[in-house]
């Protein structure tokens, strides 16, 4: 058996793919598995803010082009960026346990998010954390910052920054975790929909890659993901709003929160359902109709999203 896979050529992606990689191995010994690393338009494009250039989508549409094109049998993905809706034929088969959700508040000269002076530089590429900063410290100066976690770290260092918000998945992931001054608590600062998660994505009609990727799926993080991801269909699934989702397990049952805010902090929504594990997502689509009740729909429409 061959195996290709589809990864960005970011250090994290190419990290997440290996890590793929060695499990497949670990799991088909007698396969083949190889990486095909292609930049993506996400990659290319960091001039404008991400959402000026059709948001998350933009990491995978390579990957998933590659798919559909047969030069690659399954795709990485860390699942914060994969779109709600999936192009036909493509179908994410395994998701892997996951890492720590939260938010890292990462500076070199500050140790919390509190200790930040009024009008503090922190650098960010998200709507979502854009807004639940400006929500908790309406005083700082939110800046937008692109390319990969090294990149980032670097301009941080060199001064441009007092502190970034970055993931604590992505910087445990590349050994940087001792960068992380702070995690941020999800109670304000609600993670994105599948963050820390690794999603695996093949063609629909291969049934020997979808039997392969059956030994790497971890039940916890689909159920997690099903719940997170009907919450973001429901609400419409935009790249260009505030939306934050996340599920919790507690024992046979989950609890799951949603938020949707807008740009400038000024307004939110927050509530949680909690039911059956085996109805995850029945509760992010329920979820959703009570947040949309409740005025998430006209706060998402006031942005255009």
């Amino acid at each position: 058996m061959n195996l290709r896979i589809a990864t960005r050529q970011s250090p994290l992606a190419l990290w997440q793919a290996r890590h793929v990689q060695s499990l497949l191995q670990a799991a088909q010994p007698d396969a083949s598995v190889t990486l095909l690393p292609l930049t993506t338009s996400g990659d290319r494009e960091l001039s404008q803010p991400l959402g000026a250039r059709g948001g998350k989508g933009l990491f995978v549409k390579e990957l998933e082009e590659a798919l559909l094109d047969d030069r690659a049998d399954l795709a990485v993905h860390s699942m914060k960026d994969v779109t709600t809706h999936l192009p036909a034929g493509l179908c994410l088969t395994a998701f892997l346990a996951a890492e720590d959700p939260r938010d890292a508040f990462v500076s070199p000269r500050f140790s919390s998010l509190a200790d930040l002076p009024r009008g503090a530089k922190v650098g960010t590429a998200s709507l979502r954390r854009r807004a639940l900063l400006l929500g908790v410290r309406p005083d700082l100066e939110l800046m937008d910052i692109r390319g990969n976690v090294g990149t980032r770290l670097r301009r941080l260092d060199e001064g441009g920054f007092d502190a970034l918000v970055l993931a604590c998945a992505g910087l445990h992931r590349l050994g940087l975790a001792a960068r992380i001054a702070e995690a941020l608590p999800v109670d304000p600062f609600l993670p994105a929909i599948g963050q820390g998660i690794i999603g695996i994505e093949c063609r629909t009609d291969d049934a020997v890659t979808r039997r392969a990727l059956e030994a790497l799926n971890d039940r916890a993080s689909e159920t997690r993901l099903s719940a997170e991801r009907a919450l973001n269909a429901g609400l419409g699934g935009s790249c260009r709003a505030p939306v934050a989702g996340h599920a919790v397990s507690r024992g046979t049952r989950l609890a799951l929160t949603g938020w949707v805010g807008v740009p400038d902090g000024s307004r939110s929504l927050r509530e949680t359902i909690e039911g059956p594990s085996t109805q995850a997502a029945k509760l992010g689509a329920e979820l959703a109709r009570q947040l949309l009740a409740a005025g998430a729909g006209e706060m998402l429409a006031s942005i255009g999203a």
